[in-house]
């Protein structure tokens, strides 16, 4: 088969990992790199991702240049959470015939909650003939996808209950600040009124599973508290005293004819190795209840299913897309 060629935009921790993935999948040629920190602009990419080697590839910020020389399939954007900021960094390589592949959790499923650009995205992208699609592990496949897929075997259904546990002092810097380690309690207050804290996920991954089973839910709510370390914690980057801020916890209901129909719980917090699992509750018959011990690895994960899900987008039908619409997903290694 001919080699897919991918644009990389966005070299940070979740970029560098999806680089390392496209480097070494021999159906894979990486046709440029793109990244708006001047610090990063004129170096090699394969030394900003930390492979250890170079690979002749430097990282420019010029989009309309390397659009124009690149002769790419697939763009890679692993940039932004937010819709607003992915938007306009997604018109340039769809108007030149590239499909998207996007880390960004609000284009994840985007059509309930950015109507309008979701909207703009998927005229875009039919006009020009390509895919669109964001995914990733939370939300993109755990806490939705995943529970959608064991639907399969059940009838009756009642009710679907999503539990994540993870240990953000794994992860990197960014996630960990995301969820306010080392903040006091009344700074993480002040920033999760303001919106500025926290994952942005759950509501995002309720209205893909409420739109997947036909649900039309009457009311959602969703709460985020601090998660208080009870003794000192640290990670590689922080170190959290005891009272201060380890994590978030958040919840997400979802309520249709007077009953919670969908029920999320999400505990992000430095220190939870010792009770790290993802679980999936779904009252049906038959009843559904799975645990991935350990749960399953957010950035690594994210960085797998990026890359796999490209010899699907190259072959979908044109527009923006969700991960309930394509075909399964399987591993695109090397052959």
């Amino acid at each position: 088969m001919n080699k897919v060629r991918v644009i990389q935009g966005g070299i940070g921790p979740i970029g560098s990992k999806i680089t390392k993935l496209l480097a070494g999948n021999e159906n894979i040629e990486i046709a440029g790199a793109l990244d708006v920190d001047r610090a990063k602009v004129g170096k090699d990419l394969g030394e900003v991702a930390g492979l250890g080697k170079l690979l002749g590839i430097p990282i420019t910020d010029d989009v309309d240049a390397l659009l124009y020389t690149a002769k790419a399939d697939v763009a890679v954007y692993s940039t932004s959470s937010h819709m607003e900021q992915i938007y306009p960094q997604l018109v340039k390589p769809v108007e030149a015939g590239l499909n998207v592949v996007s880390t960004c959790e609000d284009l994840v499923y985007p059509f309930n909650h950015f109507p309008e650009l979701s909207q703009k995205v998927d005229a875009l992208a039919k006009r020009h003939g390509v895919t669109v699609l964001s995914t990733g592990i939370n939300p993109g496949f755990v806490m939705d996808m995943l529970p959608l897929a064991l639907t399969a075997v059940c009838q009756d259904i009642k009710s679907v209950k999503i539990t994540r546990i993870v240990d953000t002092g794994k992860r990197r810097m960014v996630l960990q600040r995301k969820m306010g380690a080392g903040l006091t309690v009344d700074e993480f207050k002040a920033r999760a009124k303001a919106k500025s804290i926290g994952h942005v996920g759950l509501t995002i991954s309720m209205a893909m599973i409420a739109d997947g089973m036909g649900w039309k839910l009457d009311e959602v709510k969703e709460s985020i508290e601090p998660m208080v370390a009870e003794s000192d914690v640290r990670s590689q980057y922080l170190e959290v005293k005891k009272g201060w801020v380890a994590g978030t916890v958040q919840q997400a209901s979802g309520v249709k004819d007077g009953k919670e129909v969908i029920s999320m719980y999400l505990r992000s917090y430095i220190g939870a190795s010792h009770e790290e699992h993802d679980e999936i509750l779904i009252d049906a018959t038959p009843r559904i209840d799975m645990v991935v011990r350990g749960g399953v690895s957010g950035d690594f994960a994210t960085a797998n299913i990026v890359v796999n899900s490209i010899p699907v987008v190259l072959k979908a039908q044109p527009g923006l897309l969700s991960m309930k619409d394509i075909p399964l997903v399987l591993s695109f290694a090397s052959s």
